[in-house]
């Protein structure tokens, strides 16, 4: 189970207000994307999530209990992926599961190597990898975690636009399995609309929610879904929503 409410979150540094009365929900196993324009509060809004910092006001309930302020309630996989450069790919997946519970399942973890393409590089280090294989064992690292919540900060940002298309594909397959519940930050209104079962658009700051917009398009999503007229028509109204 992952629920999350986030409630009336403030939050300013000093004289520069970066949150305003923040409200918004995920309901279990739901995949919801923050899209907002640079500076907005995305981060600011995740360390608050992961109890990095305190908000001035407000409150964060996961599966209805307070987590304001707390931390190691959910897994977080960062824009670049921090993977431990002295442990091997299948160790890296491993930590979080570790660190949780003192030990973890190997087996399931070499499953979910195979299922992600990485069969035979289970002893390879983080040195001997391509930017989105890194990617891949820091996304099953957090799938592996414990945490019922996943917190993905513009976790393909540094990938080519190829590669970033076929990790978007990956993501949904893996997630799809295990269907956690997923809170994804992404400036890029392609990528929120291909993965998204709801968008939340934040506006400049101080952020406040500008609309939340329901996704319609049925699972699983192929590639083709990106040039429908139904996909052109919400990127347009996203991006004005934006512009604005």
């Amino acid at each position: 189970m992952g629920k999350l409410q986030v409630q009336k979150l403030t939050k300013s540094f000093g004289s520069n207000q970066v949150l305003n009365q923040l409200s918004f929900s995920i309901q279990d196993g739901e995949f919801v994307s923050i899209l907002g324009p640079s500076g907005s509060g995305k981060s600011t809004l995740f360390n608050l999530i992961g109890g990095i910092t305190k908000p001035d006001a407000g409150s964060i309930r996961l599966n209805d209990r307070d987590i304001t302020g707390l931390r190691g309630n959910i897994s977080y996989m960062p824009q670049a992926p921090s993977l431990f450069p002295w442990r091997t790919v299948l160790q890296n997946v491993l930590l979080g599961e570790e660190i949780a519970n003192g030990k973890a399942d190997e087996e399931e973890a070499r499953a979910m190597i195979m299922k992600a393409g990485l069969q035979g590089y289970e002893h390879a280090y983080p040195h001997e990898l391509s930017g989105g294989m890194k990617q891949r064992v820091s996304f099953l690292r957090s799938m592996k975690s414990p945490q019922s919540l996943i917190c993905l900060d513009e976790p393909f940002s540094a990938l080519d636009e190829f590669t970033r298309a076929e990790m978007q594909k990956w993501l949904l397959s893996i997630w799809d399995q295990h269907r956690r519940s997923v809170l994804f930050v992404t400036h890029n209104i392609e990528e929120a609309l291909f993965l998204s079962d709801r968008i939340i658009v934040l506006s400049q700051k101080p952020a406040a929610i500008k609309k939340e917009l329901v996704i319609p398009f049925a699972r699983p999503r192929e590639e083709e879904l990106v040039l429908s007229n139904t996909f052109l028509d919400y990127k347009t109204q996203l991006y004005y929503e934006l512009r604005e």
